[in-house]
């Protein structure tokens, strides 16, 4: 397996410990979540530093922690906060049709806010791979969407969809010549197969990063990822559910990380480490 570029990694956290795990050297590409920007004064500063380090900023709407996109208003009002670079639009989970209907409707409504001052990501979701291809034609074609995002492959899919498996839809548009050189390519989380699946995506020069909380929780629980698997996630809390971390779990959650840049092909380091 020839791998040509590497995908940046951005660790997800609970606030309290950003600058133990998420600081970067050098500072390359963040996802953040919007609704902790407006209500946490520290986790705002940390990544408004990040930002002036020279991190691309991405900031996320919030539909996969709240369960709701947070609306345009809200959405740029972070993104001016941390200096971002990168909105991901609202997206509705498996519904490509619906999706694209919230998604080109913030689109008008960021703009009329702010013009051209952020790249806008759309999340590719879709019920069966008709929509699928409709729905990702459709963000290509567009003219709004500089960035498409596809979510985490989460449950087994026998019947192999591109809708439901990320590592075969990033195949197939790389076979087919689908792959625009005009877009950002993003993974969101990690999926059923942990970092074993960036192994395969690294091969795709086109994709930009991956955001993901895994490592983190995973060693909060005292569980190490193998860096060749297998990749077996027992049941685990939210992010935001993690509560206070046992100090003598910091180094097993820096060596999970650093298995997931490595399977990403990324030499980014924590910060933390160089001061």
């Amino acid at each position: 397996m020839i791998t040509t570029a590497g995908i940046d990694f951005s660790v997800i956290a609970p606030p309290a410990y950003l600058k133990n795990f998420v600081a970067q050297e050098p500072a390359r590409v963040h996802h953040v979540a919007a609704q902790h920007v407006l209500s946490d004064d520290s986790y705002r500063a940390f990544f408004a530093h990040e930002a002036e380090r020279g991190a691309e900023i991405i900031v996320d709407n919030g539909l996969f922690d709240l369960g709701y996109a947070l609306p345009a208003e809200s959405l740029v009002e972070a993104a001016l906060a941390v200096s971002a670079r990168e909105i991901i639009l609202p997206d509705v989970m498996r519904d490509g049709t619906a999706t694209l209907k919230a998604s080109e409707k913030a689109a008008r409504e960021i703009r009329k806010l702010s013009g051209d001052a952020f790249r806008l990501c759309a999340v590719l979701h879709a019920a069966d791979d008709d929509e699928w291809l409709r729905t990702y034609d459709a963000f290509v074609t567009n003219g709004w969407a500089g960035a498409i995002a596809l979510p985490a492959s989460r449950r087994p899919d026998p019947d192999e969809q591109l809708c439901r498996t990320r590592w075969l839809a990033t195949a197939y548009l790389q076979d087919r010549g689908l792959v625009d050189d005009l877009l950002i390519y993003r993974l969101l989380g990690l999926g059923r197969t942990g970092h074993l699946e960036l192994i395969e995506q690294r091969e795709h020069e086109w994709i930009s990063s991956v955001d993901g909380a895994a490592p983190v929780i995973l060693g909060a629980m005292g569980v190490a990822l193998l860096p060749e698997g297998p990749y077996e996630k027992p049941s685990t809390p939210r992010v935001e559910k993690l509560g206070p971390i046992p100090e003598d779990r910091f180094d097993l959650i820096r060596k999970n990380i650093s298995v997931v840049r490595a399977a990403a092909g990324s030499t980014v380091k924590i910060a933390e480490e160089h001061r």
